[in-house]
């Protein structure tokens, strides 16, 4: 009996699955990080990675890194050519390499594989529906520290993803 258990348990390593209680576990995480390009999203790229790079060689686990764009304004009547999309315009590969340095940089370091994502809408309705159809294991973002006041006025993205998001959220403070 002792023997089986082992084969098992080997075949299982093996595969980067493992089983409990019957439902099959993969030991590669998916990571979505939310990235703004400001120093705390910067923070929250290192923290994605550095989780990443926890797993076993063996079982390399994936980042995401998503940065979500605000719609373009409606144009009116009044408009006669409506607005680019910032991702059309010659200033966004310099942006976006601004945006994604970091994250890009050190999954680069660690030999972790990295996809990068843009979106545009509501950051935390992008998150988390990115995280429900890849089926992302944990969302990592940062936090900005907002006082309590202009946190219930306004909401904080990180707030809502945790309340809403229907796996585990690490959020990263400053």
């Amino acid at each position: 009996m002792h023997r089986i258990f082992t084969r098992f348990v080997l075949k299982s390593v093996k595969s980067g699955f493992s089983t409990v209680g019957g439902k099959m576990l993969s030991l590669r995480k998916k990571i979505l990080v939310a990235i703004d390009g400001s120093p705390m999203s910067d923070k929250a790229a290192e923290e994605a990675v550095r989780l990443a790079a926890g797993n076993q060689a063996q079982f390399k686990s994936k980042v995401y890194a998503m940065i979500v764009l605000p719609n373009a304004p409606r144009t009116t009547f009044t408009d006669f050519v409506p607005p680019t999309p910032i991702t059309e315009t010659e200033q966004w590969g310099e942006l976006r390499n601004k945006i994604f340095y970091v994250v890009e940089k050190s999954a680069e370091e660690a030999g972790i594989p990295l996809e990068v994502k843009v979106a545009h809408g509501d950051p935390v309705d992008e998150l988390l529906v990115f995280a429900e159809s890849e089926h992302i294991d944990v969302i990592v973002i940062g936090s900005t520290g907002k006082g309590f006041i202009k946190r219930k006025v306004l909401g904080s993205v990180s707030d809502r993803v945790v309340r809403n998001a229907k796996c585990s959220v690490y959020v990263v403070r400053g």
